[in-house]
């Protein structure tokens, strides 16, 4: 069975974006061991998961780009998650062949990772995230943990009736400050 991995980026206080989604903040905390870092399991991926409001926004900063994180991206398959439709802006060459699945997360979920091949990597959004947590979905978690605390925002992890208990499988500081961890559900 394939893994489903929640690569997220997350300030020190739990929040992977402002009140309003800005992401303004990780500017200047992903140096190149920490693209490095992120390179090397997106690489890993046949596929990347999503919901509409993160695919739409990374469509529209990626598409075109030539940064590193770009290149696997625009080359590997995504899979957009929502409940209504996804509009792209313009010209968004891979993005446009997106998979659109409409509703029955747990299940579409539990198919894919019944199929062969590698890991698939979910990105976000927050929302996205937190129905991923809260279906009890997510077989690890990779996180970069930036440093820097917003006191508000989006947080990772839904409000749940009970602790989520991780036991931390690797974990490593970056030259930046930034720090990833990488979690299983105990």
């Amino acid at each position: 069975m394939r893994k489903l991995i929640l690569a997220m980026s997350m300030s020190a206080d739990g929040f992977v974006g402002g009140l309003n989604g800005e992401m303004d903040w990780l500017a200047g905390s992903l140096d190149a061991d920490a693209t490095a870092w992120l390179l090397d399991g997106w690489w890993q991926a046949d596929a990347h998961l999503m919901g509409s409001e993160a695919f739409r926004d990374m469509a529209a900063r990626w598409a075109g780009s030539d940064a590193a994180l770009a290149e696997p991206l625009n080359a590997i398959p995504k899979i957009v998650f929502t409940r209504g439709g996804v509009a792209l802006p313009g010209d968004c060459g891979s993005w446009s062949d997106a998979r659109v699945v409409k509703g029955g997360l747990r299940d579409e979920i539990m198919r894919l990772k019944a199929q062969p091949g590698r890991r698939l990597l979910a990105h976000g959004g927050a929302g996205f995230a937190q129905s991923l947590v809260r279906h009890g979905l997510v077989d690890e978690y990779h996180l970069i943990v930036h440093p820097v605390v917003l006191g508000s925002g989006l947080p990772l992890f839904p409000i749940m009736a009970q602790p989520l208990k991780l036991q931390l499988l690797n974990a490593r500081c970056f030259p930046s400050g930034a720090a990833a961890h990488v979690y299983r559900p105990a």
